[in-house]
C-alpha cells in the first residue's frame, strides 16, 4: 500500500474515532482494507461481511477471484467515487463510479489501444467525450449511450474529416465532409449517407449544388465549372430519367470544352474517389463489461457478476434487500423479511389487495400466458370468404394497375373526394379483369394516387405489398367486432391490417385526406397510423352491399413477443378491462385503468416524443376529430424460467445471489445492437425503442386513479407506439353522448368530450405516464 493510500486511511481512522459509536465502525471498515486474492477468499470473504453491515464509504485494493482488479473509493460493495477496474482481458477503466456503475469522467481503454475520454452516464459513454480508435481515427464530441450522437467532429486515419450532426452512431442532419484529396461536401445526410440538399466542390473548383440520395446527385441540381459555365436539369443514375440545360459562360473555349460533358462522368468519379470513410467497429463496449465484486447485503459471499451499466447476471431483489437496518444478530431472519414488506407498504401509503398486483408490490409481476394466434383463418365455407376473395382481386388490380411515375407534390385536384375509379369484376372476367370463382362485384378506388403517393412515402414496396394481402395465405378475421362494429382482418404476415368503415368514417378521412398527406409528408416520426389505401366493394344483384374499408399499418408487428398491450386514452370512465389476471394473455388489450407502469426513455428520444405528440395532437384538433388513443406494446426482455418479470438492476427476492447457471432470456440485446450502428436502422421513434419501465402501484380506494405510484422497480423493455382510431369526428351523436353521460358521470372522466378538450386531456396524461429516463 503506498504512502498516499496510507494517509487517507489515517485521516478516515482520525475522524471516526471522535465517538465511541465511530470505534466499532471504524475497526470493522479498516479490518477489510488489504490485497486480497484467489488463495485468501474465505479471510477475505469474512471481512467483507462488517463491511456490508456498516454500509460506509471507504478505500479499498483487491485483486478479485476471477484475477480482475480494482483500486479506489468503495460504498456498500460497490466501487463508488474515484476508482480504478483493471479488467482480465486488458480493458480498463479509471474514472468516477457512483454505486457499481461508471458515472461522470472517466477513461476506458481497450487493449488493442483505444480509449475513450469523456463522461459516463450509467455505464455507457454519454456526453461529451474523445474517442481514438485503434487505426488512430479520432471523434470528438456528443454520445449518448455508447454512441455518437449530436455535434461531433471526427478525424479518419486516412485524412478524411467530418464536422456535423451525428444521430445513432452515423452522419445524420447537417455536416462538412472532407476528402484527404480536397474534395468537400457540405449539406444534408442521413444514416450516414449524403441524402438531401448539399453543395459538393471539387478540389478544381467545380462544384454540384442540389439535391442528393444514397451519395448520388438525385434530382433538381446544377453542375458549376470555375470558369463560370453550368448544367441545370434533374439528376438521375438513369440515363432515362437524365434531362437538363447547359448554359456556357462568354468564354468561347469553355463552349468548346464543356458541349461533350457527359452528366454521367460525375457519377463516375463520384464512385471511384469520394467513398465515405467507414467507421471502425469496437469490440466490445464499455456498458457490457462486468464486475466481479457485487456482494448481496444478506448472508452468504458468493461473488456476483455485475455489467458496468448495473445489470446483475442473475436474480432479481425487491426494495429494501440491500438495507441492513432490518438485520438482527440471531437468526431471526424471518421478522425481518416480515417488517421490511411492512415498511414498503406504509412507505408508500398503500392497503394491498392480495391478490391483484396492480395493488400489492409485493407480488411479483409475471409474463402473461402465450395466447392463440389472433384471429380465425377465412377459409372457403366461411361467411366472409367471397369478400375476402373480392377484396383481394381489387387489390391487385389496383397495386398492379399501370400508373404514371408519381412526385411527392400531388395536385390539389388528387384529394378531391370525387377522384374515384369504377371497376366491374365480372366471374367470366372482362378486359381489365381476371375471371374468378366469386360473385359480380364492382370494386371502387378511392384517391387512388394520393394513397399510391402514400405508400411511396411510406417505403411500400407495391410487390411486398400485393403479396402480404393478395397472396395464397388467406386473411384472418379477429374473433369480435370492435366497439364501434368494424371488423377487423389481419394479414398471414401481421403487417397490415383491413378495417371495416362506416360511410362517416370515409366521409372524415378524404376530408381531411390532404392534412394528412401533409403532415406525414412534413414528419417522418409522426405517431398517427399510416393509411395505404381506402377501397369499397359493391356486390351486383338485389342486395346491393357496400362494403367500405381502409388498408392500414400494423403497429404492434414484430419478432419480439408482445407481452403486454395498452390502448390509452387518458379518460376513466369504462377504461379498465374486465378480466381477471389469470385470464389474460399476450393478447388481451388493456386500458388506462390498467395501466401499472410508468414509461422512461432516454432523454433524446423523450424529447423528440414529446416535440411528435404535441404536432399529432395539434394536428388532430384542427381537424376536428377526438376519441383517439395511444396503442403501447412491450416486450420485456428480462424473464426467469418461471415466467417472472426481472428488474433491472435487482438481485433475488430474498436478497441471496442465485446461481451463476440460472438461465435467462436474452438480457444483452441492445449492446449487440449497439456494436453494429447500422442495425439500429429499424430502431425509431414509436418502433422497437429499447427504454425502461417502472412499476407503479394503485391505491383501491382511489377507484379512477389513472396513474398509480412509482415504486421504483424497473424492467428493460422494447416499446412500440402510436396514435390510433383517429377518424372519429366530434359529430352530433358525440355531442348528445357527452351531454347525456355529463348528467351522471363527471365531465371529465368520459371519452366523448370536445377536440380540444380532449387534445389537451390527451397530452396532459401522456405526459404523465411518459417520462424521461434520470441518469
Amino acid at each position: 500500500m503506498n504512502k498516499e493510500q496510507s494517509g487517507v486511511l489515517r485521516a478516515w481512522e482520525a475522524t471516526l474515532r471522535k465517538t465511541q459509536a465511530a470505534k466499532k465502525r471504524a475497526n470493522s471498515i479498516f479490518g477489510t482494507i488489504s490485497m486480497g486474492n484467489a488463495g485468501d477468499d474465505d479471510s477475505e470473504n469474512d471481512n467483507d461481511k462488517s463491511v456490508r453491515q456498516c454500509g460506509e464509504s471507504y478505500f479499498g485494493e483487491k485483486i478479485l477471484a476471477n484475477g480482475d482488479y480494482y483500486t479506489g473509493q468503495w460504498y456498500d460493495n460497490f466501487p463508488d467515487g474515484q476508482g480504478k477496474y483493471l479488467w482480465t482481458d486488458g480493458c480498463m477503466y479509471l474514472g468516477e463510479w457512483h454505486r457499481g456503475k461508471t458515472m461522470g469522467r472517466g477513461r476506458f481503454s481497450w487493449p488493442s489501444g483505444a480509449t475513450y475520454e469523456g463522461d459516463f452516464k450509467s455505464g455507457y459513454m454519454d456526453g461529451n467525450g474523445i474517442y481514438t480508435g485503434r487505426n488512430g481515427d479520432t471523434y470528438k464530441g456528443q454520445w449518448v449511450m455508447n454512441l455518437k450522437h449530436g455535434h461531433g467532429i471526427k478525424h479518419y486515419s486516412n485524412g478524411d474529416w467530418y464536422d456535423g450532426e451525428w444521430r445513432r452512431g452515423l452522419q445524420e442532419g447537417h455536416g462538412k465532409y472532407q476528402w484527404q484529396n480536397g474534395n468537400q461536401y457540405v449539406g444534408e445526410w442521413k444514416n450516414g449517407m449524403i441524402c438531401g440538399k448539399g453543395t459538393f466542390i471539387w478540389s478544381n473548383g467545380n462544384k454540384y449544388d442540389g439535391y442528393w440520395e444514397d451519395c448520388m446527385p438525385k434530382g433538381n441540381g446544377t453542375y458549376h465549372w470555375a470558369d463560370g459555365s453550368f448544367y441545370v436539369g434533374n439528376w438521375s443514375k438513369d440515363p432515362d430519367e437524365q434531362n437538363g440545360t447547359y448554359y456556357p459562360c462568354d468564354s468561347d473555349s469553355s463552349l468548346a470544352a464543356n458541349l461533350d460533358w457527359d452528366p454521367k462522368t460525375v457519377y463516375d468519379h463520384l464512385a471511384e474517389c469520394c467513398k465515405i470513410c467507414p467507421g471502425e467497429k469496437v469490440s466490445i463496449l464499455p456498458s457490457q463489461k462486468k464486475l466481479a465484486m457485487w456482494y448481496s447485503s444478506k448472508g452468504g459471499d458468493k461473488p456476483r457478476r455485475m455489467s458496468v451499466d448495473g445489470r446483475v447476471s442473475v436474480g432479481i431483489e425487491r426494495p429494501f434487500d440491500k438495507m441492513n437496518m432490518w438485520e438482527s444478530d440471531g437468526d431471526n431472519n424471518d421478522l425481518g423479511e416480515a417488517a421490511r414488506r411492512d415498511l414498503d407498504t406504509d412507505f408508500l401509503r398503500l392497503h394491498c389487495d392480495d391478490t391483484n398486483p396492480k395493488f400489492n408490490l409485493n407480488l411479483p409481476l409475471k409474463a402473461p400466458k402465450v395466447g392463440k394466434r389472433q384471429g380465425e383463418t377465412i377459409s372457403k365455407g366461411h361467411k366472409n370468404y367471397e369478400l375476402m376473395l373480392n377484396l383481394q382481386l381489387g387489390i391487385r388490380h389496383s397495386v398492379g394497375r399501370p400508373a404514371p411515375a408519381t412526385t411527392l407534390d400531388l395536385k390539389a385536384s388528387a384529394f378531391d373526394p370525387k377522384e374515384k375509379i369504377w371497376t366491374r369484376f365480372p366471374p367470366e372476367g372482362s378486359k381489365y379483369t381476371p375471371p374468378h370463382q366469386s360473385c359480380e362485384f364492382k370494386w371502387k378506388d378511392y384517391c387512388p394516387v394520393v394513397f399510391r403517393t402514400l405508400r411511396k412515402l411510406f417505403k411500400v414496396d407495391p410487390a411486398d405489398y400485393m403479396l402480404s394481402i393478395c397472396g395464397d395465405d388467406a386473411l384472418r378475421e379477429l374473433s369480435s367486432p370492435g366497439k364501434s362494429g368494424s371488423f377487423f382482418y389481419l394479414t398471414d404476415d401481421d403487417r397490415y391490417m383491413i378495417k371495416t368503415m362506416k360511410k362517416s368514417e370515409v366521409k372524415v378521412l378524404l376530408r381531411m385526406l390532404s392534412a394528412y398527406y401533409n403532415h406525414v409528408r412534413s414528419f417522418e416520426n409522426t405517431l398517427v397510423i399510416k393509411y395505404y389505401g381506402l377501397h369499397c366493394v359493391k356486390l351486383v344483384g338485389p342486395t346491393q352491399k357496400k362494403v367500405r374499408f381502409v388498408i392500414m399499418g400494423n403497429l404492434l408487428r414484430s419478432e419480439y413477443t408482445i407481452h403486454r398491450r395498452f390502448d390509452l386514452k387518458g379518460s376513466s370512465l369504462g377504461r379498465i378491462t374486465e378480466k381477471l389476471e389469470s385470464e389474460m394473455d399476450d393478447t388481451t388489450i388493456l386500458k388506462d385503468l390498467d395501466l401499472n407502469f410508468i414509461f422512461k426513455l432516454q432523454k433524446t428520444w423523450f424529447q423528440e416524443f414529446s416535440r411528435q405528440i404535441d404536432r399529432d395532437c395539434e394536428f388532430l384538433e384542427q381537424e376536428r376529430t377526438m376519441d383517439y388513443s395511444l396503442l403501447v406494446g412491450l416486450h420485456f426482455k428480462e424473464i426467469s424460467t418461471n415466467g417472472e418479470l426481472i428488474p433491472c438492476k435487482r438481485g433475488t427476492a430474498s436478497g441471496n445471489p442465485e446461481d451463476e447457471s440460472t438461465p435467462r432470456l436474452s438480457r444483452t440485446d441492445i449492446d449487440e445492437l449497439l456494436l453494429d450502428p447500422k442495425r439500429w436502422a429499424s430502431i425509431k421513434l414509436g418502433a422497437y425503442m429499447p427504454a425502461r419501465v417502472e412499476r407503479t402501484i394503485r391505491r383501491p380506494e382511489c377507484e379512477l386513479q389513472l396513474v398509480g405510484e412509482a415504486t421504483g422497480e424497473c424492467y428493460e423493455v422494447v416499446m412500440f407506439f402510436g396514435i390510433i382510431d383517429i377518424l372519429q369526428d366530434y359529430d352530433i351523436t358525440k355531442k348528445l353522448e357527452h351531454a347525456y353521460k355529463s348528467i351522471h358521470y363527471d365531465p371529465t372522466s368520459i371519452s366523448a368530450v370536445d377536440p380540444k378538450q380532449y387534445s389537451k386531456r390527451f397530452r396532459d396524461f401522456i405526459f404523465k405516464v411518459f417520462a424521461e429516463e434520470e441518469t
